[in-house]
């Protein structure tokens, strides 16, 4: 499979959050504003590309040769909490007010399956070096997709006269489902 192929099927066809529902709680839970999903998304993009760095080279120059492979759930928790620190830390550092706004989500995204997936993904497709940094590039851009788009459609539905039984949970369920089913048109093409 090209790079390009790769990168497409990680993003649209085969999509984190709308095909396999992984990531759902930063989806619901930050995807009230759509400047607070951008953020979100980049946050998780960064730690989805140097995750899928890291978790390679241990696996491969680590865990295989030592036979180790045992310990590559741990390993991988370990790399995605660290880097979580990280971006944790940065954002704390550089912008208050967004920290603010991500709240608890920010260090929640150390439990964010989508991020163990893309680790988990990579080593049972036995992707090459290359490939997995596009997987993980092609999935947190997918993800950042996923949550502006429904970050987008909650803003303007905070100007539509919503039926009172459809405010709030409900209707956010009813418009992933929706974009899930969008999203499942996509579905063989690669």
């Amino acid at each position: 499979m090209s790079y390009f192929l790769l990168f497409f099927s990680a993003a649209i066809v085969n999509n984190f959050v709308l095909s396999y529902f992984l990531g759902i709680c930063p989806f619901v839970g930050v995807s009230k504003k759509v400047s607070s999903a951008v953020s979100m998304g980049l946050a998780v993009t960064f730690v989805m590309l140097i995750s899928s760095v890291v978790t390679w080279l241990i696996y491969h120059l680590l865990l295989v040769p030592f036979e180790m492979e045992i310990l590559e759930y741990v390993s991988f928790i370990l790399v995605i909490a660290s880097l979580v620190q990280l971006v944790e830390m940065f954002i704390r550092k550089v912008s208050k007010p967004l920290y603010d706004t991500m709240g608890i989500y920010l260090p929640l995204i150390t439990t964010n399956c989508a991020i163990l997936g893309l680790a988990l993904f990579s080593v049972l497709r036995n992707y090459g070096f290359l490939e997995s940094v596009v997987f993980g590039l092609g999935a947190g851009v997918g993800f950042t997709l996923a949550l502006v788009i429904m970050a987008g459609i909650r803003e303007e539905l905070e100007l539509a006269p919503v039926p009172k039984y459809f405010q709030g949970a409900a209707i956010t369920m009813i418009v992933a489902g929706g974009l899930a089913l969008a999203f499942m048109g996509f579905a063989g093409m690669i």
